[in-house]
């Protein structure tokens, strides 16, 4: 049978998993007696964690929320998970110093093996590339937007473009959902002067007070949040996260030379030197570049878009060369 201490914290586990436990389930569970599981939950009540008592034809127990913060226990998993979540997902935001001192206090009450532990995973959390002041994202603008987005109130803001005039804009909007997109924070809100849907990068807001009215939250195209952003930024409207434009061509390299730098594509192998590749991209121009990216001959397959855009670059790279002769000397495979 486990220690008392081993069993307490694997009985929390379970609780914690925001469900129903009968106390047959959690015996089975834990390989111990329904009389013991009793007696474990009352330990845990003593140490300050509120578990009710569910009625009913099996009964069983629910760990709510108290009034107060009782002991925290995390198995070891759970440690390393939290040690590793507090090192990277702060990254380029105004909270990154509190989730190191968050670790630190984690760290010094953890014992020795289990800080043995969290000490070897070494995790370098890399910064949007771009200068951090510029990306950086104050914790406060994250915690009105938060509160705003809970309490479904409008917002006035100052949003600065990502291009043109330095000068912010004014924006009426509601807001829906924050999300973060490749190492970014983004709001998702209905622009009430645009009349349609719009994502902004957070370190480029400044909430405005007081916020406005409360407002009945509107269905996002396609009904997910995570559908929607993805989406979007493929150039599509919401509904659908497929690429606006997708084409086929067949490569010259071998499909493991390709695979690894297909993203999302797909590749099939046509023999020891060929392939064919399938790739999605917001633009026919777009595409015709992803595909030249790889240094190989380029048979396109179709549709006639994808065809037309190579040679609008052929014209365009022609001048641009400037009638240099092409060095024969072979360029690296991207990386």
């Amino acid at each position: 049978m486990r220690k008392t201490s081993s069993r307490l914290l694997a009985l929390l586990s379970l609780l914690q998993t925001h469900r129903d436990w009968s106390g047959e389930e959690l015996a089975g569970r834990l390989d111990i007696t329904a009389r013991t599981v009793r007696r474990d939950i009352d330990r845990l009540r003593d140490l300050g964690y509120l578990i009710t008592t569910v009625k009913g034809p099996g009964g069983g127990y629910r760990l709510a929320a108290g009034t107060q913060l009782p002991p925290l226990l995390f198995d070891d998993d759970q440690a390393v998970a939290l040690a590793v979540a507090l090192r990277t997902a702060a990254t380029g935001t105004g909270v990154a110093e509190d989730a190191e001192r968050a670790l630190a206090t984690l760290r010094q009450v953890m014992p020795p093996r289990l800080r043995h532990r969290i000490d070897q995973v070494r995790v370098t959390a890399v910064p949007p590339p771009e200068a951090p002041d510029a990306a950086r994202v104050d914790a406060q603008v994250l915690r009105e937007l938060s509160r705003a987005v809970h309490a479904r109130e409008e917002l006035r803001l100052d949003h600065t473009p990502a291009h043109g005039t330095p000068t912010a804009e004014r924006r009426r909007v509601q807001p829906h959902h924050l999300v973060t997109w490749r190492d970014r924070w983004y709001l998702v809100a209905w622009d009430l002067d645009r009349e349609d849907w719009r994502t902004f990068r957070v370190d480029r807001i400044r909430p405005r007070t007081p916020t406005g009215p409360r407002f009945t939250p509107r269905a996002l195209p396609g009904g997910d949040v995570a559908g929607f952003v993805t989406s979007r930024f493929r150039g599509n409207d919401g509904t659908t996260t497929d690429w606006p434009c997708r084409g086929t061509v067949v490569l010259h390299l071998p499909a493991a030379d390709v695979a690894p730098f297909a993203q999302d594509g797909t590749v099939e192998e046509l023999g020891p030197h060929h392939c064919r590749l399938t790739l999605g991209s917001w633009s026919w121009t777009g595409l015709a570049t992803a595909v030249g990216h790889f240094d190989a001959a380029i048979d396109v397959v179709g549709p006639p878009e994808l065809a037309a855009a190579f040679a609008e670059l052929a014209v365009r790279y022609r001048r641009a060369a400037g009638g240099i002769t092409p060095s024969r000397t072979r360029t690296p495979r991207p990386t």
